[in-house]
């Protein structure tokens, strides 16, 4: 497995943890898949504890004005900022 399945697979994992979506709807995110505004589990008040967990679990420092709609508008944003905050190609 590389390091960007692993990412995709940590960052499926931390959904499912975070929101509750269960293994089988974090599984079919696809990277056009909404995610803020599109899943019901994922509302203003939960985006806080989805960054703090995305800052603990992949070891990030999630800067304030790194925040917008962009980064949490599909998996494939949430999924390439987070690789791009690794450094991953």
């Amino acid at each position: 497995m590389t390091l960007t399945d692993q990412t995709d697979t940590d960052l499926r994992s931390l959904l499912n943890d975070v929101l509750g979506l269960g293994a089988a709807r974090a599984g079919a995110l696809t990277a056009d898949s909404g995610l803020f505004g599109a899943l019901p589990e994922l509302d203003s008040m939960a985006v806080a504890g989805l960054l703090t967990e995305i800052e603990d679990r992949f070891d990030l420092v999630i800067d304030d004005d790194e925040v917008d709609g962009d980064m949490l508008g599909t998996y494939g944003d949430l999924l390439a900022f987070i690789r791009a905050k690794r450094g991953e190609a």
